[in-house]
């Protein structure tokens, strides 16, 4: 009777350990109770009673990434292309992620799939090549507006690759090469003009320069050339004051000596003598000096020279 007892003891622990879960963080655990929903069990330690309550769902609440394959859609003007979609969501509630809609992650993908078409359905082929934020929005609000009845969150939506049709790829390489060579010459032209605008500027500088440096060249000329006649003609007159203080200084010393009638007579007769010597053909002797005795032997001798 003890054996039995223990066994059944054991048997009752062995249940009661097995039933016992530990939860860990970011986890959610959906619990029924006689096949309806009774509780979820969060983060810690619970315990489940047996044959009555049951696991039917573990979430996780970690944002999660799913890449969609790339989806066939056509734009306005008819163009099919496959675009390439990232979803990022969050489960936030885990009872509405359980009964809310069957495969939720099939839900979704499928959800991304017509609203991207929806979308792009109202874009040309050039606006969806570079509206990629607009699609982003408009998918990100759409997505999270119908999932909210699922408890999924949606957060971001990114369109991560678009792949048009190849004759319409080879028509965008050759209208960016075009676009290129284009701009290129626009460049070159551009280069061109500035080159001539500066060697024009650079001509003009060094024609004002070199006319500036004439007008200074002829200004300092002009300066020395009117220096240079100053001091010529301070000197002319420094000589011819010079000269008449010395007429002044022998005239001051003849007066001084007081020469007498023969003395003056002999200094005319040497004037006269230098007179001779001259080219002048034409000679006026004052009267003072025909009395002088020797006058014809002086006049002989000059007429000789």
């Amino acid at each position: 009777m003890m054996n039995v007892f223990m066994g059944f003891c054991g048997l009752v622990l062995l249940i009661i350990i097995f039933n016992i879960k530990l939860v860990s963080q970011s986890q959610a655990v959906i619990i029924e109770r006689l096949g309806a929903y009774y509780k979820t069990w969060n983060v810690g330690l619970h315990v489940k009673v047996p044959f009555i309550d049951r696991y039917v769902n573990r979430v996780s609440l970690k944002e999660k990434v799913l890449d969609f394959p790339p989806q066939p859609v056509i734009t306005k003007d008819n163009v099919t292309m496959m675009i390439d979609t990232v979803v990022y969501f969050q489960i936030t509630d885990p009872k509405l992620y359980t009964y809310g809609v069957e495969k939720p992650i099939n839900a979704l993908e499928n959800l991304s799939a017509t609203t991207l078409r929806n979308i792009i359905g109202e874009l040309e082929l050039d606006q969806t090549l570079t509206s990629r934020d607009v699609i982003n929005t408009k998918m990100r609000s759409i997505l999270d507006e119908a999932t909210d009845p699922w408890g999924i969150k949606v957060n971001r939506v990114e369109v991560k690759n678009i792949i048009p049709p190849d004759a319409i790829r080879e028509a965008m390489e050759k209208q960016m090469r075009a676009e290129r060579e284009r701009r290129e010459q626009i460049l070159i032209a551009e280069g061109h003009k500035q080159s001539a605008i500066l060697e024009a500027e650079g001509k003009k500088q060094a024609m004002i320069l070199e006319a500036q440096a004439q007008k200074e060249a002829r200004i300092l000329s002009a300066e020395a050339d009117k220096e240079a006649a100053v001091k010529r003609a301070q000197g002319e007159a420094e000589a011819i004051v010079e000269v008449q203080n010395a007429k002044a200084e022998g005239i001051k010393l003849l007066r001084n000596a007081q020469p007498d009638d023969a003395v003056i007579k002999l200094r005319s007769l040497e004037a006269f003598e230098r007179v001779g010597e001259g080219q002048s053909t034409k000679i006026i002797i004052p009267s003072e000096i025909q009395s002088m005795t020797g006058l014809v032997s002086s006049l002989s001798e000059v007429v000789k020279k």
